[in-house]
């Protein structure tokens, strides 16, 4: 009797299976299993292709999926899901965007040297510990940095010694006074004077005069 009872149960098992419905139906399963399992390789090529920059690994995770087969793909699914890295590119570059952002607000934020308080552009020299921050331009007359080498607003080389300075730097250099490169004016000279006795003095002196030549013709 039980026998019975089990050859009846796989007949009618067998019966069903033999149905041409559920065996379109069993074959349309079946493709659609193998698409999916084509699909979720293609995926994870294309995941790991926004996720890494070697191009290799993006191979590996669709082999990965491929041969765990149709029946086993889930497993392989979870197993990529776990060993891919957590961050896409576009999301790494976002986040490296925001960090340089901040570093420039931080960088933009003018703090003095002496006492890391926060200063002002226009400030000469920190109220708080007296640290100079800027100078002044003898030229123009605007702020500038302590480090820069020449103005931005008029060109004004900081380098570069004034004109009387560069002459007291010659005289040091060559010992000699400021004005030794120029001609020397030489003093005039003035003539002898002679010295005229008493009795000499008193005397007028008597001019010679010629003597008049006689009128032609007369």
């Amino acid at each position: 009797m039980p026998t019975d009872l089990l050859r009846q149960f796989t007949d009618a098992i067998g019966s069903f299976f033999d149905n041409e419905a559920v065996q379109l139906g069993l074959r349309a399963i079946f493709v659609y299993v193998v698409i999916l399992w084509l699909a979720a390789a293609y995926w994870a090529f294309r995941d790991m292709q926004a996720r890494t920059e070697n191009p290799i690994l993006p191979y590996l995770g669709a082999a990965l999926i491929i041969l765990f087969t149709p029946l086993l793909f889930p497993f392989a699914v979870v197993v990529y899901r776990i060993v891919r890295p957590q961050e896409r590119l576009g999301e790494v570059y976002e986040r490296n965007l925001a960090e340089e952002a901040l570093l420039a607000e931080v960088e933009a934020i003018h703090t003095c040297p002496g006492c890391a308080r926060r200063t002002h552009d226009d400030w000469i020299i920190c109220p708080t510990c007296r640290t100079r921050l800027n100078r002044v331009c003898p030229n123009c007359g605007r702020l500038v940095g302590l480090d820069w080498s020449l103005c931005a607003f008029c060109g004004k080389d900081f380098e570069r010694p004034e004109p009387a300075l560069e002459r007291a730097a010659g005289t040091e250099r060559t010992g000699a006074p400021a004005g030794a490169g120029q001609p020397i004016e030489q003093p005039r000279r003035r003539s002898p004077q002679v010295a005229v006795a008493p009795e000499l003095q008193a005397r007028p002196v008597r001019v010679a005069r010629a003597p008049e030549r006689p009128a032609q013709g007369s």
